[in-house]
């Protein structure tokens, strides 16, 4: 490895806010803009670009117009009408074209919500179906007036983009941004919701939100008009090709043995692979925010105190490299495309969304520089050529492949102390048998030194019998003595 610096894995937050100076959060998806700048700066351009394109086109009708002459020598000049038929064709929305091409063909069984493209019938799904539900529990609780503006306003929406599936998915976002926008001055001014303060507001966009973008989820996730998923499938093999990359090597001050910290980690994968299986914008954001909370336990039980903003991108890109989460793109887009920007430019959310898209930039944008290793290493570690020193299996590239290493790992762990037990007990077994045979010697050695003689026992004595030889045995009687007096 070589000595330079590593550089990109640590961001101050006034790098995260809007360059336009507005104070919200900014988004590489949208030049670093907030979502409020950037759509201020997008209309600009959109109305210049009308404008320009408005007069080429009159220009073009005017030279269409000038009639055909014949030249002295019997040729006639060049007409437009090719010219312009040319034009038609590259000013048509690439939309248009999908849709043709695939109303040619039979139209297959789908789920698909809202009105299908080709036969009009609409097949809402579960999720829609448990969306309409809780919506409708919502509405119950609000009063009549504001309930029926909401669910009002909340159609018209959802009936005009599955009416017009087939919008550029830009002109979509548009519709869906200027719902928000017009729904949040409306409750501030409109009769009906009068006396409803901040929370009671928020929770109402929040709810409208949930409702609009489950019901119009398969409409506008990942259309197949955009390059969304060609862009998951590059960050995708991207990740896991990289999936060599330690802690150590992106600054990550984690403490990947404490158990304590695999558990956070875990949690934390789970919550960013989970953001995929969500289809409201707000609630995607939800597992960005529980991922980033579990982030920062690992940061506090890893340096035993409260963690900096500082060491929380480093373990972001870590996060998002062992998970590698599906489709990554096509949800940050989705967020971008159809939150609330109420909640990407400030607040918890917004921030912990805008460290993730730093991260993916970072992610997409790492080299051998960035890492602090040679071109040569860093290209053998890509082609999997060779491993990092100090990798015996290499670090896994999804969570069942990590289980399974520290399945192995255990094995070899068990298998050694297995090893040392049966040494142990051979040993003990050797033992044993040395102490039966010192202890079988030591007693025949005593047998022959001192031959065990038995004797017959003897029998009770019986005082009646009169037996001579033992009468000669007893102490002679008594004899009478005199005293003398």
């Amino acid at each position: 490895m070589t000595s330079k610096k590593k550089k990109g894995f640590h961001v101050d937050e006034s790098e995260l806010l809007c360059k336009n100076g507005c104070g919200f959060y900014g988004n590489q998806a949208w030049q670093s803009f907030c979502s409020k700048c950037y759509r201020e700066v997008y209309q600009k351009a959109r109305e210049a670009q009308l404008e320009s394109d408005a007069l080429k086109s009159k220009r073009l009708a005017e030279r269409q117009t000038v009639p055909t002459t014949t030249t002295a020598n019997g040729e006639s000049t060049l007409t437009f009408n090719k010219f312009e038929e040319k034009r038609k064709q590259q000013q048509a929305p690439k939309a248009k074209t999908v849709k043709t091409f695939f109303k040619k063909g039979p139209a297959p069984a789908t789920n698909k919500e809202g009105p299908h493209p080709w036969t009009g019938q609409r097949q809402p799904s579960i999720e829609s179906q448990k969306a309409a539900s809780d919506f409708t529990e919502f509405l119950k609780a609000l009063k009549k007036p504001a309930a029926q503006d909401i669910a009002k306003q909340s159609k018209a929406v959802i009936d005009k983009l599955q009416e017009q599936y087939d919008l550029p998915i830009e002109e979509q976002s548009e519709i869906v941004q200027d719902f928000y926008q017009n729904m949040g001055d409306r409750l501030q001014a409109h009769p009906s919701f009068k006396g409803f303060n901040t929370d009671q507001n928020e929770k109402m966009m929040e709810n409208m939100e949930k409702f609009i973008m489950t019901r119009l989820y398969k409409t506008v996730y990942c259309p197949p008009f955009c390059d969304d998923e060609q862009k998951d499938l590059a960050i995708q093999n991207r990740i896991r090709r990289l999936h060599w990359i330690s802690a150590e090597m992106i600054d990550a001050d984690i403490d990947e043995k404490n158990p304590e910290v695999v558990d956070y980690i875990e949690k934390a994968q789970t919550d960013i692979i989970e953001m995929n299986s969500k289809r409201a914008p707000v609630d995607k954001l939800g597992c960005i925010v529980r991922c980033s909370k579990n982030i920062f336990s690992v940061l506090r039980v890893s340096k035993g105190q409260p963690a900096s903003a500082d060491d929380f991108l480093p373990v972001l890109i870590y996060i998002i490299l062992k998970a590698n989460p599906p489709q990554l793109h096509s949800n940050i887009q989705y967020i971008t495309r159809f939150s609330n920007p109420n909640k990407l430019n400030q607040g918890e959310a917004g921030y912990y969304f805008t460290n993730l898209c730093c991260a993916v930039k970072f992610i997409e944008d790492l080299d051998a520089q960035s890492l602090s290793l040679t071109q040569d290493e860093y290209d053998r570690y890509m082609s999997g050529e060779t491993l990092p020193p100090g990798t015996e299996y290499g670090e896994p590239i999804c969570e069942g492949l990590r289980l399974m290493y520290a399945n192995l790992a255990t094995l070899d762990e068990l298998r050694i102390r297995q090893d040392r037990l049966r040494e142990n007990a051979l040993s003990l077994q050797r033992e044993i048998q040395d102490f039966r045979d010192s202890v079988v010697k030591a007693v025949q050695d005593v047998l022959t030194n001192k031959p065990l003689i038995i004797e017959q026992p003897r029998g009770p004595a019986n005082i009646d019998e009169d037996d001579g030889n033992e009468a000669k045995q007893l102490p002679p009687p008594l004899q009478p003595e005199v005293v003398a007096k």
